[in-house]
């Protein structure tokens, strides 16, 4: 890792827009599944650009599979997508999914899921870590550009041999998505985008750079706390937004339990989106169509021709 904050001027130093504390979001509507939601709870979807949201579940012990035969124990069940991109990183317990395509996976943590929902997805998730073990993980939602919404949706998993650790003196990151230093993560979205998750020893210094190409920053701290460019203090479950105006080094000095963070950084799109529930769309039209299939059994466009949400159902 080049340089560390000890290094760093003052003046050049990244200047920091607002601190805020995430807020409780129940995601689902069951008022007993709750998360820490940061973007759009606290940081609008105008200034979060490329990113829509962003929940923390847990750490909290799973209720391991349940259900019968046909639901199959998903802890979110059937539920549908349209215009956005989905990740959903796991660092504790196991991921588990299902969707129209008719896929059925699993993924061990840390690792992650990614979405491309375009036209219209309808899936199922959760369950996959046994019963009484903790999980604990984050989902994104990314926009769409307008003119890549009516995409064929399209799904995959990486493992945690698969993405990429970068080691620095007192500390690491896993480079889930974008560069970092010659780096490049697995996730590939429709957006351009860096999603760092930043580990550092009580006491270490990082100095975190914004990639060139992209024009906002943003820290969700999830363990410990830390000092940033020397004076600003960034505590447990609270985000920062950087102005990127200038300067595009931070210095970050981990607090006496140490520094855990999700980086999350992009271009913004500046693009207007109409965004309802679960449907990212262009257009008030465009959003009245998605909810009209739906409920008319016609959404998603592009799906499998058996019953997916059945198992039993599929093909041999």
């Amino acid at each position: 890792m080049k340089g560390n904050s000890a290094e760093i001027a003052s003046e050049s130093m990244m200047p920091i827009k607002y601190i805020r504390d995430a807020q409780t979001a129940h995601p689902t509507g069951d008022p007993s599944f709750a998360v820490k939601q940061c973007f759009p709870a606290v940081v609008p979807e105008q200034e979060s650009d490329p990113f829509l949201m962003c929940d923390e579940f847990g750490p909290m012990p799973s209720k391991g599979a349940y259900g019968d035969d046909t639901d199959e124990g998903f802890d979110v069940p059937w539920h549908p997508h349209h215009g956005m991109d989905i990740l959903s990183y796991i660092i504790e317990g196991r991921g588990r999914h299902a969707d129209s395509l008719g896929n059925r996976e699993t993924f061990d943590s840390p690792g992650f899921q990614w979405l491309s929902v375009g036209s219209g997805i309808e899936h199922a998730e959760g369950g996959g870590t046994p019963e009484g073990q903790r999980t604990h993980g984050f989902q994104l939602w990314l926009r769409m550009p307008k003119d890549r919404m009516e995409d064929d949706p399209r799904y995959g998993t990486v493992g945690p041999e698969a993405i990429p650790l970068v080691t620095f003196e007192g500390g690491q990151a896993r480079v889930v998505a974008g560069p970092l230093e010659e780096t490049m993560g697995p996730a590939k979205f429709s957006v351009d985008v860096q999603v760092l998750d930043v580990e550092l020893e009580p006491g270490a210094e990082w100095a975190y750079t914004l990639p060139e190409s992209m024009d906002n920053a943003m820290f969700y701290c999830f363990q410990g706390g830390a000092t940033l460019n020397g004076k600003e203090e960034l505590k447990l479950r609270q985000v920062c937004r950087f102005d990127t105006s200038g300067p595009l080094t931070s210095a970050v000095q981990a607090g006496p339990d140490g520094f855990r963070a999700m980086v999350f950084a992009g271009k913004m799109t500046r693009e207007r989106v109409i965004w309802h529930g679960p449907f990212v769309c262009s257009s008030q039209e465009n959003l009245r169509a998605c909810f009209n299939n739906y409920r008319a059994g016609a959404f998603p466009p592009k799906r499998v021709s058996w019953d997916y949400r059945d198992i039993r159902k599929k093909p041999s």
